[in-house]
């Protein structure tokens, strides 16, 4: 590699520091390399958590078959440009030297190099030239995040093309695979219950066991909801608020609504989440910086001013198509920069050991990318470090939130994607409106969108009820400590909960004995008083669900089915007071 490529990509020559044999390896890689050298199989694949360390894990088998002579030459497969350039300072750092410019246009390298990284997309481009390659060397395969083979059908057929012949295959990945029916190629699957196919992974290592050991830090969940309108191409004007049953057409143009930089609801969240990480900078970690991960470029752009006037530095922005994103995102990890904001290629596989605040500000709903991107807060580097993540509260984010540690194979023949009824592709879909067949298709106009911290998730509970964005109560849940083990986090979330439920029980009855003349006086349009029923309405909600533990949806749903009336969003006062008076008497 030249000097000049080096430094463009920011990182220095591929010279061997040391040996990968002797670096110390974490329990879960010992136990993985002593099943894969016993094994000794041709295909392996390992499912290990973000920031787990699969990396090291797939360097060290590397470098054990090097050292036997198992393997000539190392063929490394990412995702992303940004990843085969990380590899290959791993790998460096390893003693292993990788070309990571390799060009399919080139078709060759250097013979001081042991191996190159590529990726997917240049397999796909010219798959017998791999095939060859692959041919003429002993070679190793290691194709990182393997998922990604599914994503085309003519990426999955390249792959097998070019890779059938290698020596030995290694598959990596730290989330779950996507719900489809296409087989991933040199992925075993086996027959399930039901009669579908399941994935099965030579060796796991889950979010749930990484947090245990104390590999991963915990994820302390911060779900905002709020008032969002919006207007359609036909001029009919809807307001509905996030959290709340509804179809799926409102709940996407209520959450693209609220991710609108125009609106109140991303700067309250980011004002919010950068108070978050100046707490966490003053109670033990000094250098912890934060991901604020945008839909599209446009909005990239935009949180970035907002964030500039929030935290009086303007942030480092990576966009995909930014040649110099590798080093920017390189430069940002080793320095003490408050925020980064990027759109989704900083959500898979990117090492930046010192994010610890998250804004998750992008409609993108699949398991595998959230699992992804919250992968990017969890690497652990002293014992007690937290991380927060900030994310509007729609079902979907809740539940993926409240599931964070269930871990899902990748499974053939099953229609989970029409069961649960949520993807990216519907959540696009949604924002869009057809008059009439054949018409151009015309985007909704967002309208603004209030925000208020609805709950806290952590460990697959919901702590707290709906308070205001920049309350007093907001704060308290802001402030929390920053180095704090799991059941010190739990504790302190229980009891910040009952304080909260205690001094709405102590208002109540003193609410109920004012005097009229003294009472507060009702709001004076109807927009007002709607407005309040609704959030007194929420407030309730939040109180129930942490009696009974029931989702907030089911018990709109369980109002409206015995009071009768629409949705929340379209509720007359009349409706809303009895809802209200309904839910006081369970």
């Amino acid at each position: 590699m030249s000097d000049t490529a080096q430094a463009q990509h920011g990182f220095a020559a591929p010279e061997p520091q040391h040996d990968a044999t002797a670096r110390p390896l974490r329990a879960w890689q010992r136990r993985a390399l002593t099943k894969y050298l016993t094994q000794k199989p041709k295909d392996f694949l390992a499912v290990a958590t973000p920031g787990a360390g699969k990396t090291v894990f797939g360097l060290r088998i590397a470098a054990e078959l090097l050292s036997d002579r198992t393997i000539e030459a190392i063929t490394i497969v990412t995702p992303t440009e940004h990843l085969k350039h990380q590899w290959a300072i791993s790998a460096a750092a390893a003693g292993i030297a990788i070309d990571s410019n390799f060009r399919n246009t080139t078709g060759v390298t250097s013979s001081d190099y042991q191996g190159v990284a590529v990726t997917y997309a240049q397999i796909a481009a010219h798959p017998n030239l791999h095939r060859v390659r692959t041919e003429n060397r002993k070679t190793l395969v290691i194709l990182d995040e393997i998922h990604h083979a599914g994503d085309a059908k003519s990426w999955g057929e390249a792959v097998s093309e070019a890779f059938t012949p290698a020596v030995r295959r290694l598959a990596l990945t730290g989330t779950p695979f996507r719900s489809d029916d296409s087989p991933i190629p040199f992925v075993t699957y086996e027959p399930d219950a039901d009669g579908s196919l399941r994935s099965k992974a030579d060796h796991s290592y889950g979010y749930a066991d990484a947090l245990a050991d104390g590999v991963v830090r915990p994820v302390v969940f911060l779900a905002y909801s709020g008032e969002a309108s919006w207007r359609t191409s036909a001029g009919d004007e809807f307001t509905a608020r996030l959290g709340e049953p509804l179809t799926a057409e409102q709940t996407a143009r209520a959450w693209r609504t609220a991710l609108d930089p125009g609106g109140e609801w991303v700067p309250s969240v980011l004002q919010a989440a950068d108070t978050r990480l100046t707490q966490l900078r003053s109670a033990g970690i000094p250098d912890a910086g934060g991901l604020v991960i945008a839909t599209d470029q446009e909005s990239a752009r935009a949180y970035a001013k907002i964030l500039t006037r929030i935290a009086g530095e303007p942030p480092v922005v990576v966009l995909s198509d930014d040649p110099k994103a590798t080093k920017r995102i390189g430069e940002f990890s080793d320095s003490e920069d408050r925020w980064l904001v990027a759109v989704r290629m900083v959500s898979e596989g990117v090492d930046v050991p010192r994010l610890a605040v998250g804004v998750y500000a992008t409609s993108a709903s699949t398991p595998l990318f959230f699992a992804q991107a919250i992968g990017r807060f969890v690497r652990s580097r002293k014992q007690g470090e937290t991380a927060s993540v900030f994310l509007p509260s729609v079902p979907v984010l809740l539940e993926l939130a409240s599931e964070l540690e269930a871990e899902r194979d990748h499974v053939l023949g099953k229609p989970h994607r029409e069961k649960d009824g949520w993807d990216d592709e519907l959540l696009v879909a949604a924002n869009r409106t057809e008059d009439e067949p054949g018409e151009e298709e015309k985007a909704f106009t967002s309208l603004g969108a209030s925000a208020e911290l609805d709950q806290v998730i952590y460990d697959g509970n919901s702590f707290g009820t709906a308070v205001f964005s920049g309350s007093d109560e907001e704060q308290e849940y802001l402030g929390l400590p920053g180095l704090l083990e799991p059941d010190q986090v739990r504790a302190l979330l229980r009891k910040r909960q009952e304080e909260q439920l205690a001094d709405a029980k102590r208002r109540k009855p003193q609410a109920a004995e004012a005097p009229a003349a003294e009472a507060a006086p009702k709001p004076r349009s109807v927009s007002e008083r709607i407005q309040s029923l609704r959030k007194e309405l929420n407030t309730l909600v939040g109180v129930y669900h942490h009696r009974t533990r029931k989702p907030h949806g089911a018990i709109h749903s369980e109002l409206r089915r015995i009071c009768g009336g629409p949705p929340t969003a379209m509720a007359t006062v009349e409706q809303l007071e009895e809802r209200i008076a309904t839910l006081r008497s369970w």
